[in-house]
């Protein structure tokens, strides 16, 4: 399963059914998912500016994948709802929050092993294409093809087409997820913890990939990250969850000062 694709629309400060601002591309509005009475994600609501670069993080258990799961579709809502531009979308079924606009990675890769690079990245942008079945396909799309090969070679892996993407290490496994990102034309993408496992020689190359998807190709961007380096350098915003609570939502400079997210978080790293 590969990277999957939302732009989503916001919320009022305090949630409720305020209209959807222009200037809003995600929302989430007291969003919620409990399993047999565990409360996992506890009425989170959150609004995402088109175009802004907001990071999540918290301790381990804090609800952020989890979040992420619910935006893209993988587990279904128990409260709350998710907005794509001003259109429902907590029911809607992850193909279609691909078509619609939203991408995807994991925390473990998740491409297809058996299929080279380039066909997960071509795979990833038929995927996109609104009401196009990527399966079964008698003939390749010459122009995918070319779009293909174009972000194999953004993120350093023009060399690497050919080759079954089982084949490759984790680092190029996670460049094959980013390219798979960067050639169809998602509004809004989720990074998962974007750097987990990669060396240290690897990350400079995935950050200016994050980079360019923000700054020269537009998106919006949500990552979970732990390393606050990363998350400090890329962000506009930073979200802070603690035992599935949205604890703030502010400029990096805010979280640090933040009493409570230094309680629940940040620390003695301080």
């Amino acid at each position: 399963m590969g990277p999957i694709a939302v732009p989503l629309g916001s919320a009022a400060p305090g949630g409720g059914d305020a209209p959807v601002s222009a200037g809003f591309v995600l929302r989430t509005d007291r969003l919620s998912f409990h399993i047999g009475g565990v409360v996992i994600v506890d009425e989170v609501s959150l609004d995402i500016r088109r175009g802004e670069f907001v990071s999540v993080i918290g301790p381990n258990g804090a609800g952020k994948t989890s979040l992420f799961n619910l935006l893209s579709g993988l587990y279904r809502a128990t409260g709350g709802r998710i907005e794509l531009d001003g259109r429902e979308m907590t029911d809607t079924p992850p193909a279609r929050r691909a078509q619609a606009g939203l991408g995807r990675t994991f925390q473990m890769s998740s491409i297809f092993p058996a299929l080279t690079a380039l066909e997960n990245v071509r795979l990833a942008i038929q995927m996109r294409s609104a009401g196009a079945g990527p399966f079964g396909r008698s003939r390749t799309d010459p122009a995918e093809t070319a779009r293909a090969r174009e972000a194999l070679a953004r993120v350093g892996l023009e060399r690497r087409g050919a080759d079954r993407a089982g084949a490759l290490s984790h680092a190029d496994r996670r460049k094959v997820e980013l390219a798979m990102l960067v050639a169809p034309e998602f509004g809004v993408v989720l990074l998962d913890e974007p750097t987990a496992g990669v060396s240290a020689e690897d990350i400079p190359l995935l950050l200016r990939v994050i980079r360019f998807l923000h700054r020269e190709q537009g998106r919006t961007v949500l990552m979970v990250e732990h390393r606050m380096d990363v998350v400090g350098e890329l962000s506009d915003r930073i979200a802070v969850m603690h035992h599935g609570r949205l604890l703030t939502c502010a400029s990096p400079g805010q979280v640090i000062a933040d009493k409570a997210v230094q309680e629940a978080y940040l620390g003695d790293a301080l």
